[in-house]
């Protein structure tokens, strides 16, 4: 009888990273991360860019599972899912559904405003409207992103009517409708979350400061002036409160695996939920394992746990 060791416990594992989405670059950096993390436990580990080979050669080569490292479009908005589940090859992370569903905010917020759970005021706006009325809805400043990115990818900040018109065209960029959401002025928190269903855990709470309360992608993934106070500084009852809101959102989009929900405290401190990311970084800068080094987690011991919970969805509710 074989033993119990990485190599037989999971098979040939294929790391996907890499992609077509605008977060290439970071998805390469965090599946290099994963897939050294799998090779030093013994994994039987291999990298994969679905950019650069046809997603049937996992089938071909004889891979049994995939760790889904992709962010973005074609990677963490079921597409990707969808084909494995096609080709029979456990993975990582959410389902179809789940996994699209949260990748448009516009969604993702529907349904949590249907569960009952706060998240700010938002509209639709698409080209041709008149986007001159938002302020007067949503007040100022507000916020203006494309629904489908992350990464903090085409999102404004806008403090003045004259603003609108160049925000919304830079997030039209990037998708045809364009998120106009209300701005919580308040600490930016994030809170990542682990398993699925009933046994969903949440890891202690980050607060991100950054300068100037600039969170963009220059001091998300390359700068060195933001910092990570995690566990965040809250009193036990805000903190606690915090975690229970990030978990119900994820069990209300049927999320599993690992995934990290976006939040912002308001000044009487209540929690605003902003979106969720179902297959989030795992860069050396990311935050769900600075999350989990807080509760004596460390990188290895993450990437091995979210691997183990590989499986098909649609197969099991067959």
């Amino acid at each position: 009888m074989a033993a119990d060791t990485p190599r037989t416990r999971f098979g040939k594992v294929a790391v996907l990273f890499g992609g077509r989405s605008a977060e290439r670059e970071i998805s390469l950096r965090s599946g290099g991360g994963v897939l050294a993390a799998l090779v030093r436990q013994g994994v039987d580990a291999h990298a994969f860019d679905p950019a650069q080979r046809p997603m049937d050669d996992l089938a071909r080569e004889g891979f049994e599972r995939a760790f889904i490292a992709l962010h973005g479009r074609y990677g963490e908005d079921g597409t990707v899912q969808g084909a494995l589940e096609l080709l029979g090859i456990p993975y990582t992370g959410s389902g179809v559904m789940a996994s699209a569903v949260a990748m448009d905010k516009v969604f993702t917020k529907r349904v949590w405003v249907t569960h009952g759970l706060p998240t700010p005021k938002f509209e639709v706006v698409r080209r041709g409207d008149v986007l001159r009325e938002l302020p007067d809805r949503l007040g100022l400043p507000l916020i203006l992103k494309p629904p489908h990115e992350g990464s903090t990818i085409g999102v404004s900040k806008v403090a003045g009517y004259s603003q609108v018109k160049d925000a919304f065209e830079l997030a039209a960029r990037y998708d045809d409708e364009v998120l106009a959401e209300q701005f919580i002025e308040g600490r930016e928190l994030t809170v990542a979350l682990l398993g699925r269903g009933a046994g969903t855990r949440a890891l202690p709470v980050i607060e991100i400061v950054a300068p100037g309360g600039n969170y963009d992608y220059q001091n998300k993934y390359f700068g060195d002036q933001t910092k990570y106070l995690c566990p965040a500084p809250l009193p036990d009852a805000v903190a606690a409160r915090v975690r229970e809101v990030s978990v119900l959102a994820y069990r209300a989009l049927d999320c599993e695996g690992w995934a990290r929900a976006d939040l912002m405290l308001d000044r009487e401190d209540r929690p605003w939920l902003l979106e969720i990311n179902t297959s989030p970084g795992m860069t050396d800068h990311s935050l769900v394992p600075m999350a989990a080094r807080a509760v004596g987690m460390s990188y290895d011991a993450l990437v091995l746990e979210i691997l183990a919970g590989a499986r098909l969805k649609v197969e099991s509710h067959a």
